[in-house]
């Protein structure tokens, strides 16, 4: 129950991260550094879903 709440509230980082991102890209001077970084971030968080969710499929 503590794993699915927790793949949970990263899907939810992740859709926020999205947001940031779409936000960020639609300002007229956009921070490509702040967007590498959001996109890192939002990819690093996809992975630990990933691996997360691997971990409850093979238990």
């Amino acid at each position: 129950m503590a794993l699915e709440t927790t793949i949970a509230e990263l899907n939810e980082q992740h859709c926020a991260l999205e947001a940031e991102i779409e936000e960020e890209l639609a300002r007229p001077f956009l921070d490509s550094l702040k967007v590498s970084e959001l996109k890192r971030e939002k990819l690093r968080i996809k992975e630990e879903i990933a691996r997360l969710t691997a971990s409850t499929e093979a238990a």
